[in-house]
């Protein structure tokens, strides 16, 4: 994990110095001897993968790196293992002495770090520009659940629904916004949204549906709606229309493999992909 680090006297200038110049620096004084310790050291991993480039957990073995640990605990000191400085503009700026829960080390972590909603905002937002839909949407969906009246964190799980196809909780997102919060970013989600709902209509697809009510027992018409469905957006009609020719003809085609590739396509977690899975199995066993 590269926001985990050793400390030693090699490293101890840099750490402490450059690297609490650009972001918040936890220096944790460790003995593994220490039952505290080795459970706060668990503690600590936890917690620092969730502020990525914000937080660096820097550990001072006091068994391995001796005159040194006896060096900073003078200067600081330290009276008891395990022992939690927070270092800022090579400074420290709070101190935790003692064993400590998640929830106290969080609390002083909320002093000098961003919130923990704009934090997976972020993350959100770095998974959009990247492409990883799924990541995005998880980052998205958490921070809403954290603050739910946040018009920006609203506006970019709005954005990420509209892409992965989740329309009507992009519009419900997007109604919730209050007047005076409705900027231009507002304006450009809303005109997507709009124009996602008008591609859920398009000839092609009401062309085909008009063919599958003249030939309901055609599986191949089926299978080509069930297509245009999903490249949609509207994937439970895909499923549904899927699901319809596998419990008449399970090896039709492509029909299982598209069925399964439309579940992947949601994102993790989706009730939608749950349901479908028990129905698949529900006619495989």
């Amino acid at each position: 994990m590269n926001n985990m680090v050793n400390v030693n006297p090699q490293n101890l200038q840099q750490v402490l110095g450059e690297t609490s110049q650009q972001k918040l620096v936890l220096l944790s004084f460790y003995s593994a001897q220490s039952p505290e310790c080795q459970s706060q050291a668990a503690i600590l991993e936890k917690i620092v993968s969730q502020y990525g480039e914000h937080l660096l957990v820097a550990t001072l073995d006091c068994d391995i790196e001796q005159q040194l640990a006896a060096q900073l605990a003078q200067q600081i000191g330290l009276q008891t293992l395990p022992t939690l400085v927070f270092l800022k503009d090579s400074a420290p700026v709070d101190m935790l002495a003692g064993a400590q829960s998640e929830q106290q080390i969080r609390d002083v972590l909320a002093k000098h770090l961003p919130a923990q909603h704009e934090l997976l905002l972020e993350q959100a937002k770095q998974a959009l520009i990247a492409q990883d839909l799924n990541s995005a949407f998880n980052y998205a969906k958490q921070a809403y659940e954290l603050d739910t009246t946040n018009a920006r964190i609203k506006l970019v799980l709005a954005d990420i629904c509209i892409q992965i196809h989740k329309l009507d909780d992009a519009q419900a997102l997007l109604a919730s916004v209050a007047e005076n919060e409705r900027d231009a970013y507002f304006t450009n989600i809303q005109a997507k949204c709009e124009q996602a709902l008008l591609a859920q209509e398009s000839p092609e697809i009401k062309a085909l549906q008009v063919q599958v009510e003249k030939y309901p027992n055609d599986l191949e018409i089926k299978a080509e709606l069930a297509d245009a469905l999903n490249q949609a957006g509207r994937k439970e009609e895909a499923l549904e229309l899927l699901f319809n020719i596998l419990k008449k003809d399970l090896n039709f085609a492509q029909a299982k493999p598209t069925f399964l590739d439309v579940i992947a396509s949601l994102p993790d977690g989706d009730s939608l992909a749950a349901k479908y899975r028990r129905k698949l199995y529900s006619i495989l066993y």
